[in-house]
């Protein structure tokens, strides 16, 4: 029974048997008797294998118990000492494809609602007085290059362990993609706001406005500035396009620059703002992945009177949450999918006029594992648009690596790292995320900054 959903308000805890995208966007009603009721499911399963999917670790089984006894604190304290993110992954991880998959419920009944049991635990945390501080017990001083998931995942496990850290942030706020790329309605700045308030309050420096390889150089900071160690969580923030005509006109632009004007330059309220973004009456999204799906729901809200998804491949094959598609679904997205574009057609005064595409069929699995899409014969057409914003994936911005001698890259730019310690081919210069990875999940990149956390205090620790 689907439920009509609510934007900027907390999500509830799952009735159990629900599936998690019938749940409701509103959490009046909801409290720790639900939430309770939901984390008595779990079954506290001896080899807990919900653990293996969860990149940072959670020691689910014990987290989820201290709600069913209603133990917040305790929940709250534990889920916290693992993950330093847990209201942001909460609300954007995608739990579903990971620790709730490997749930033993889920053999027979619904798994066990882990991320709405993190995201209640959060959201109560947040109604509490703070209780954490700085205890930086270390003299070694610790530099992190970029202020997303990675970053602040690596500084909050780095300063936990009693290292001064510092993080040197490229743009004039603080959250990487978290900020810019990830919408208000699925991720209030808010709570963004205050989960980097509390990496701030142990201890955890920020700086805004410097980009590391302009500003500073990587070799600044090991030798001038006396850092003992180098973390980079750049990520991957240079959009890719489809190479086909017309990609060049007004109205054509790519999900990255979209997202970025409406979620961190405020384009929404230009002029009080001094970035514009266009407004325009019928947009196209090409891609299917969650940044496809934040896109086109963002365009709607700007006033969009029809908005497309533009895919090659079917509904199987699209990469974005279910839970995601299916609220596009209730907002009235159009979905095309079997929808290849051909070139962005010109109105005759260089804005978009129009997205020529031809209709697709399934073949066999290329390398992705996916059907390769294969073009139908005499099936082109043209989607009557004023914008065409891509989604088709981003790749690490070279700037670092070209005014940085010896660190090794990939023939798609992302950083190579040894797999163990996440160093990479510079000595004591780590990194994680999505700037090795290519683009990726928030909850992977976290993982990532935890584990090089880690890793650097062996390092320094074996110096000694």
């Amino acid at each position: 029974m689907p439920i009509k959903r609510l934007d900027k308000t907390p999500m509830p805890v799952r009735q159990a048997g629900l599936r998690a995208h019938d749940f409701a966007e509103v959490n009046r009603g909801y409290g720790a008797a639900q939430a309770a009721f939901e984390a008595e499911r779990c079954l506290r399963c001896q080899d807990a294998v919900c653990e293996d999917g969860c990149p940072v670790r959670v020691p689910i089984p014990e987290f989820v118990h201290r709600v069913a006894t209603g133990d917040l604190r305790g929940a709250a304290d534990l889920l916290r000492s693992a993950n330093p993110l847990p209201a942001i992954c909460g609300r954007v991880c995608p739990q579903e494809s990971q620790c709730e998959s490997r749930c033993s419920m889920a053999r027979r009944f619904e798994p066990v609602a882990i991320g709405h049991l993190e995201r209640f635990v959060a959201d109560w945390e947040r109604s509490q007085p703070p209780t954490v501080a700085p205890n930086l017990t270390r003299s070694e001083r610790i530099a992190i290059v970029g202020a997303g998931p990675a970053g602040l995942v690596c500084a909050g496990a780095l300063a936990r362990l009693g290292y001064p850290v510092t993080i040197y942030e490229a743009l004039h706020a603080p959250g990487g993609v978290l900020r810019y790329g990830i919408p208000e309605f699925r991720l209030p700045k808010a709570i963004l706001d205050w989960e980097i308030g509390l990496l701030q309050a142990l201890g955890v420096e920020i700086a805004c406005n410097v980009i590391i390889g302009k500003t500073i150089t990587l070799d600044a900071l090991m030798n001038e500035m006396g850092y003992a160690a180098v973390f980079i969580g750049t990520g991957a923030g240079l959009p890719r396009f489809l190479g086909i005509p017309g990609e060049e006109l007004n109205g054509v632009m790519s999900a990255n620059e979209f997202l970025t004007r409406v979620n961190l330059m405020r384009g929404f309220e230009f002029p009080e703002a001094d970035t514009p973004v266009q407004r325009a009456r019928r947009v196209a999204v090409v891609g299917a992945g969650n940044t496809a799906m934040d896109a086109v729901r963002t365009a709607l809200r700007l006033g969009a009177e029809r908005a497309l998804i533009v895919y090659r491949r079917s509904d199987q094959e699209m990469s974005a949450r279910v839970e995601e598609y299916h609220h596009a679904v209730e907002e009235g997205v159009e979905f095309h999918w079997l929808t290849n574009p051909l070139e962005v057609v010109d109105d005759g005064h260089g804005w978009v006029g129009g997205l020529r595409c031809q209709q697709m069929t399934l073949g066999e699995p290329d390398a992705s594992g996916r059907a390769r899409p294969l073009p139908v014969a005499g099936s082109e057409f043209v989607l009557p648009v004023e914008s065409v914003i891509l989604a088709i994936g981003t790749t690490p911005n070279p700037l670092l690596t070209r005014t940085t001698a010896g660190l090794a890259t990939n023939r798609h730019g992302c950083l190579l790292v040894d797999e163990r310690t996440a160093e990479t081919s510079r000595s004591g210069v780590f990194a994680g995320g999505d700037a090795v990875t290519g683009a990726a999940t928030v909850i992977l990149a976290a993982g990532a900054g935890k584990r090089a956390a880690q890793s650097i205090h062996e390092a320094l620790q074996a110096r000694r």
